[in-house]
């Protein structure tokens, strides 16, 4: 065989399951091998969009992600997506082809391309095949990194022989992760192998015990590296008496948990950004604590003690000085941790009643009366053919069933589907928002979908973002997807407009006149309503009846009179 059908042999061979991309010349072969030995191909409209999918599927289903893109303008053209991916840390291979003579008008300097937003370069020798894809693999699942698989055209036609996965010098499908997932053993989202049992040293261990055991009001907060642990988490926080919240993108995690305060940040409620600069003692368990989750460190209160638990060291205290950090895995140190807690007497008995720590029976019921958004009073501001958007979201948070799975776009409308739509878990929210890009939402959707089949999956978009990706509306339908996707429409890029608008700029750069979503979305197909007032919202409760043959399109003029109060805290870190 050659070499380009061997590396789609062995990552189908390997457990991919699934790929993602739009086929070239370039990347032709290695895609039909895909094919050939299994793996489901998803064709999308644009290599951002088959990119996005990519890590979106690889986020939801806990495997990795694999997309496949010509070389040269391909990949160009995926390069946002690979940085939002590889800024996220999300375990994807980027198949595609390399024109290595100088002379070609694909030429370009790929390994420069992919170091510059934070991917792994690798490339495919004629010899050695079998071998580079799996250490591509295994890069991407062991090291939780965005690997740019680089195939020379030349190389991909060279022959070599099939020696299989099994051998001195090769690895078996298991010790890269059982079939397609990041580790055999672990929930999806764990890192596979011996690393994902890693506990800090005892010392460290010893100095996280007293601090939880001094503390009067501990709060955890959860990120996307603690997304495996919500047991541990629960049942160390009902030792110490700790509250709970996340990070956006581990929004769900602890759904359920009557001392969920959802999540920490420019997202979070009122009573959560209270109960949360009032802790004495927050641990962030895999969560970067960026500006994102701190609100600039304003969360955190001056005489707050900071720890952190990650998986990777030089993350500890990079965006806040911090009193201890811990490197190991976050499930694994915080049931060592509970199981240090026990012989003093800390760890006896649930607490998930009021009574010890931060668990008092007043927080209890100010948590019950105050602890989500929709329990938020504001002054509706819809009227004259405009919704207001948090009308509008909570509308939509009524009439959508539980079981669903919501991806959000980049840009000033976020904030409304990321604060008023719940989710089921962890598993129910998908926020590529690493990189800021607007756009990424839509094939987010689709990606996000794919992984997760069982749930309704929403597209909450801007129309700025909508009409950037507006091409992959075509590969919602031909999937045959029961998507919902609401188009939050303020006919402008709001942020530009909220941001420099009170400063007296002219904004006629950032304006756009009215598109007719409803219009275009009927033309690729799907099933469409135009939303103007709280009493349209019917005919997104028509469509939810059924058959659903159709994905819907929600078109929501929406009031943009005010900016929005998280996008404020953006700007400043701009």
């Amino acid at each position: 065989m050659i070499v380009a059908e061997a590396v789609g042999r062995v990552l189908a061979e390997a457990g991919v399951d699934t790929a993602f991309g739009v086929v070239g010349s370039g990347n032709f072969h290695v895609t039909n091998a895909l094919v050939a030995h299994g793996v489901r191909f998803v064709a999308a409209r644009h290599e951002g969009g088959a990119t996005t999918m990519a890590d979106a599927y690889a986020r939801m289903s806990g495997k990795v992600g694999i997309v496949s893109v010509h070389q040269g303008p391909g990949l160009t053209n995926a390069v946002t997506g690979i940085a939002e991916a590889a800024k996220s840390r999300t375990p994807l291979i980027v198949l595609t082809g390399e024109a290595t003579d100088v002379r070609s008008n694909f030429h370009i300097d790929q390994d420069a391309l992919a170091a510059s937003v934070g991917a792994v370069s690798l490339r495919v020798t004629a010899g050695r095949a079998v071998e580079d894809t799996l250490s591509a693999y295994r890069t991407a699942a062991r090291d939780r990194r965005t690997v740019v698989l680089n195939l020379p055209l030349d190389v991909q036609q060279e022959l070599v022989e099939w020696p299989g996965l099994i051998g001195e010098s090769h690895a078996t499908p298991s010790a890269v992760g059982s079939p397609g997932t990041l580790s055999g053993a672990e929930p999806p989202g764990t890192l596979p192998g011996a690393e994902s049992l890693s506990t800090p040293s005892a010392v460290e261990l010893d100095a996280l015990v007293r601090l939880l055991a001094e503390a009067r009001r501990p709060v955890f907060v959860a990120g996307r590296g603690a997304r495996h642990a919500r047991a541990e988490l629960e049942e160390l926080a009902d030792a110490t008496g700790a509250l709970l919240a996340t990070s956006a993108v581990a929004k769900g995690l602890f759904r359920g948990n009557p001392w969920d305060l959802d999540v920490s940040g420019g997202f979070a409620t009122p009573l959560a950004a209270e109960l949360i600069l009032d802790a004495d003692l927050i641990v962030a368990w895999g969560c970067a604590l960026n500006m994102w989750t701190t609100r600039h460190g304003r969360l955190i209160g001056e005489r707050t003690r900071l720890v952190q638990v990650d998986l990777d060291e030089s993350a500890l205290g990079v965006h806040r000085p911090i009193t201890l950090g811990l490197v190991g895995d976050t499930a694994a140190t915080a049931r060592t941790v509970l199981h240090a807690l026990a012989p003093t007497g800390d760890a006896r008995g649930p607490a998930r009643d009021a009574g010890r720590g931060y668990r008092s029976a007043e927080v209890a019921a100010r948590i019950r009366a105050e602890g989500r958004w929709q329990a938020v009073p504001y002054d509706d501001e819809g009227g004259d053919g405009l919704i207001d958007p948090r009308t509008l979201t909570i509308g939509l948070d009524d009439l959508l069933p539980g079981e669903r799975i919501v991806a959000v776009d980049s840009g000033n409308f976020m904030g409304y589907p990321a604060m008023f739509l719940d989710v089921p878990d962890e598993r129910g929210f998908c926020f590529t928002q690493a990189f800021q890009s607007i756009g990424l939402g839509l094939a987010t959707a689709i990606g996000a979908a794919l992984a997760r089949p069982d749930r309704l999956p929403v597209a909450a978009l801007g129309d700025g973002g909508a009409l950037m990706g507006i091409a992959e509306l075509d590969t919602v339908v031909r999937l045959g997807l029961p998507m919902v996707v609401v188009v939050y429409d303020d006919e402008a890029y709001g942020a530009e407009v909220h941001h420099f608008g009170p400063h007296g700029h002219p904004l006629g750069t950032v304006r756009f006149p009215p598109a007719d979503f409803a219009a275009i979305a009927t033309g690729y197909g799907f099933a469409a309503v135009t939303v103007t007032g709280p009493g349209d919202l019917a005919g997104v409760a028509e469509w939810l009846k059924g058959p659903r043959d159709r994905p819907l399109l929600v078109h929501a003029k929406v009031a943009g009179k005010h900016g929005s109060w998280w996008l404020e805290e953006a700007f400043k870190g701009h």
